[in-house]
């Protein structure tokens, strides 16, 4: 199995907080479709909660890659893409508590855009990932 995937920065640029500027991996890659903050058996939103559903979402995440024989480590980037750019800024500690719980202390490259809606009722966080296994 090929190395854990690791964070590359610009020679001079400060470390970034929560997220990576670059990653370099090399294997199989695990392309994981955007997840949104619902149960995925009964494909009902967990709540109408910000922080619930990105959590919900990031355990899906998490679950799809196990799925794929990987782990929070063999990600090299997440998208985000949130229906409300307040919500998520007013939101960062509970955010980031949340996403140490599912994920861990790992921050692959990440990039976060915010759209006018997805395709679910109700859904405000949908994210996408790519590891490298």
């Amino acid at each position: 199995m090929s190395e854990t995937p690791k964070s590359v920065n610009p020679l001079g640029w400060p470390r970034p907080i929560g997220f990576s500027n670059a990653m370099i991996a090399e294997g199989k890659i695990v392309a994981i479709a955007g997840q949104i903050g619902w149960d995925p058996i009964t494909e009902e939103l967990v709540s109408a909660d910000f922080v619930q559903q990105s959590r919900q979402a990031l355990a899906n995440v998490i679950s799809s890659l196990e799925a794929a024989g990987g782990k929070p480590q063999n990600l090299v980037r997440l998208t985000w893409y949130l229906t409300d750019r307040t919500e998520y800024l007013s939101h960062l500690k509970e955010l980031g508590a949340a996403y140490r719980e599912e994920v861990g202390s790992y921050y692959p490259a990440m990039s976060v855009v915010i759209v006018a809606g997805l395709l679910e009722e109700g859904a405000k966080v949908e994210i996408e990932a790519l590891a490298v296994l």
